[in-house]
């Protein structure tokens, strides 16, 4: 065991042992081991393992940022402020992608090796524990980290926002968490103290547990046919419904599906296809021509240890309510809001942009100047004139600079000419840095016939100008 001082960018150099942990990403998850630690603290009223409120405390209330249907918390681990996905789907607490001008103390640590979803092996990493974590005010002052170093592994590109972790079970499993997808604010309460609120609206279902993982039934009509499915309840993953199994779905004549770059996991990417299926109810909630993806089976291959699991409810779903996750009694509890009625929409594009560091721009300012003098007329009267004239100034500003990730073949934006690689400078008039990236994964998902105009620098250095329309494959 040791203690490390780790800063971003470093080489750490790891010995292998023959400890293997499985972990999914957005989808598959850690395996969690549970260490009793006894805390006497001013914090606590008793000593406490895991998460707890400030003395006094029985809930609190914290913002956080919705990108691309994902749930983005602030959470200090051992002093340092990052910034973490809240995944209902993980088991322990993984940290990733610090840039090069973070530090953190890193406490006790074991060399261990990761897998999870992705085409890639295991990876090295580092299991630490006794570390301090705290999310508004909850307090866990021996917190068990998973520490990743693997360059490769930065889904903050992917989002356009600076993504340092995933935090899952061991945050869910000491309260009960309301999320309120339209305010974008999280509340958290002790279940020792926590009444429901009577609400008509709302309805409340059973949760079934696998290995600290929360899964749900839900009905799905696919062909005509009626299918129940357990879902895994997974707030780590943007899309609205995951399938292992194609239920033969999918079909050449006419053909109603794409092959697609699904997202990024811990072991590499992710591919499969995506489709609709004609409806999918839940209680009494009813979704038509819902988007739903197939992962390819080398993806898959960590993920389906669990074998009455029919695949992964996600985030473009649950952003429909406001949601209630209770796991001490194992229920969640949905109420619509103004997202419920809005279509499902995949990108429609073709594209996958990514965050690519920073450039310089030089930005033109026009700045007004008051020029006042005073003269004297023949009366000896004196009067004073002001002159107003108009100056530029120029200032050079760091922006974030896009480029090309992925371009799915024969879409939209592969038709006109984008390339891997190729840079954005301008979409529809409007300079790329302009954008943030999860405003140009809505617009590439917002509806079909909307007409798209980019400016592209190319790999060789060369301006181009494209237009494609957003079209719907199925």
């Amino acid at each position: 065991m040791q203690n490390l001082f780790v800063k971003s960018q470093e080489l750490v150099s790891l010995k292998s042992k023959n400890l293997y942990i499985d972990i999914v990403n957005l989808q598959s998850k850690f395996f969690y081991c549970s260490i009793v630690f006894l805390l006497l603290s001013t914090f606590c009223l008793n000593a406490q393992q895991g998460f707890s409120l400030l003395k006094g405390k029985k809930k609190d209330r914290i913002n956080f940022e919705l990108v691309n249907n994902l749930v983005v918390i602030p959470v200090e681990v051992n002093g340092t402020k990052l910034s973490f996905l809240l995944d209902t789907g993980v088991n322990a607490t993984i940290i990733f992608s610090l840039s090069e001008n973070d530090s953190l103390e890193v406490k006790d640590t074991t060399p261990i090796k990761l897998r999870g979803l992705g085409e890639g092996d295991a990876i090295d990493g580092l299991k630490s524990i006794g570390n301090k974590v705290r999310i508004g005010d909850a307090i866990d002052f021996n917190h068990t980290l998973y520490f990743i170093f693997d360059e490769s592994l930065n889904f903050s590109p992917r989002m356009g926002i600076p993504i340092h972790g995933i935090l899952g079970y061991d945050f869910f499993k000491k309260f009960v968490v309301q999320t309120n997808y339209v305010s974008k604010t999280l509340k958290f309460y002790d279940p020792d103290f926590y009444s429901p609120k009577k609400c008509r609206k709302c309805e409340t279902f059973n949760l079934v547990f696998n290995k600290n993982k929360a899964f749900i039934k839900v009905e799905a009509n696919i062909e005509n046919e009626k299918e129940d499915l357990l879902l895994l309840v997974d707030t780590g993953s943007s899309d609205a419904l995951w399938l292992f199994n194609e239920y033969n779905i999918l079909t050449e004549e006419p053909k109603n599906y794409f092959d697609d770059f699904l997202g990024l996991g811990l072991s590499g990417n992710i591919y499969g296809k995506r489709s609709r299926i004609d409806k999918v109810k839940l209680g009494s909630f009813n979704f038509k021509e819902i988007t739903v993806a197939f992962p390819d089976s080398v993806s898959l291959q960590n993920a389906r240890k669990f074998k009455k699991r029919d695949g992964s409810l996600g985030g473009n779903f649950f952003k429909r309510f406001t949601t209630i996750i209770d796991f001490t009694n194992k229920k969640l509890t949905l109420k619509k809001n103004s997202n419920f009625s809005d279509p499902f929409y995949y990108n429609m594009s073709g594209l996958t942009l990514e965050h690519n560091g920073l450039d310089y721009k030089l930005e033109k300012k026009q700045e007004r100047v008051s020029n006042g003098y005073s003269s004297t007329t023949n009366d000896n009267n004196s009067s004073s004139i002001n002159t107003i004239s108009s100056i530029q100034r120029f200032q050079f500003k760091l922006v974030p600079k896009y480029i090309v990730a992925e371009v799915r073949k024969d879409s939209p934006a592969f038709i006109s000419g984008i390339e891997k690689g190729d840079e954005v400078v301008l979409i529809n008039g409007k300079q790329a840095h302009q954008w943030k990236l999860f405003e140009i994964n809505q617009l590439f998902s917002s509806k079909a016939g909307k007409r798209i105009t980019m400016e592209i620098l190319d790999k060789n250095g060369t301006k181009k100008r494209v237009r494609f329309v957003l079209k719907k494959v199925f």
